[in-house]
């Protein structure tokens, strides 16, 4: 059966992509310490990496990569979120997975290595398992269920998270730039979410936060809210941010 290699380095990764066999499916997941859902999907990929046996030559290949210590590689293949999966076949990109969704990865899993890889007969899925996600599609309150179950896990993915337009190198609006500078200036760890790199959280945030606007900071899976409101806390709490700074977190250690 298949197993999952984690990527260390740069150079590692350059020699599983160019020691791959053209017909090989990378599947290649991208990961961060700190996220709780990637823990989940760390689960999900080795059972299904088991159902897949090794050949020759090899029809499906298993990575992981740590978004955060191999920076480069994430933005080489734009992964703003985690977990996030990416299947290649000869270098080119075929499909991507964002949020920590089961079916939809399996359903992408299955579906680009039953109709490209030599692996169709060795996988033992139903045909009617490719339909799962049209399925869920159909039904607008199994879909809302699905999305509110994916904003549980990103709000609560890092102690504080910020859902914001572009990445903190690269805010896309001036408020989110704020935000960011606020944050950096208080030392604080935290996660983030790209909501312009998946119009289904962005949309589905503001009906589950109650709250219309973007950026949102979220602390501890409770949504504190948008740039006004922390500098309002701020104003009226200069240590509202210390629990969660570097400099708290080291004196703990």
């Amino acid at each position: 059966m298949s197993t999952i290699t984690e990527i260390e380095a740069d150079e590692q990764w350059q020699q599983v992509l160019s020691s791959a066999p053209p017909s090989t499916l990378l599947i290649a997941s991208f990961h961060a310490p700190w996220a709780a859902p990637c823990a989940q999907m760390a689960t999900v990929l080795s059972t299904l990496a088991s159902e897949y046996p090794v050949t020759d030559p090899l029809s499906t290949k298993w990575v992981s990569i740590n978004a955060e210590d191999l920076s480069d590689i994430s933005e080489a293949y734009n992964v703003t979120a985690v977990p996030f999966l990416v299947l290649l076949r000869n270098r080119q990109v075929v499909e991507t997975v964002s949020g920590s969704s089961a079916v939809k990865v399996r359903a992408a899993i299955e579906n680009h290595a039953k109709r490209d890889g030599p692996a169709a007969q060795d996988t033992g899925a139903p045909n009617g398992e490719d339909a799962q996600p049209d399925a869920v599609a159909a039904d607008p309150a199994k879909a809302k269920e699905e999305l509110f179950k994916r904003l549980d896990d990103l709000v609560k993915a890092a102690p504080v998270m910020l859902f914001m337009k572009g990445t903190p190198s690269s805010p896309q609006c001036g408020f989110s730039r704020q935000m960011v500078g606020i944050l950096r200036d208080n030392s604080v760890k935290y996660g983030f979410f790209n909501i312009l790199a998946d119009d289904d959280v962005r949309q589905g945030l503001k009906e589950y936060a109650e709250w219309p606007t973007f950026p949102q900071l979220w602390i501890n899976g409770e949504l504190v809210g948008g740039l006004d409101i922390v500098k309002e806390e701020l104003g009226s709490n200069n240590d509202f941010f210390k629990p969660y700074s570097v400099n708290a977190e080291a004196m703990a250690a």
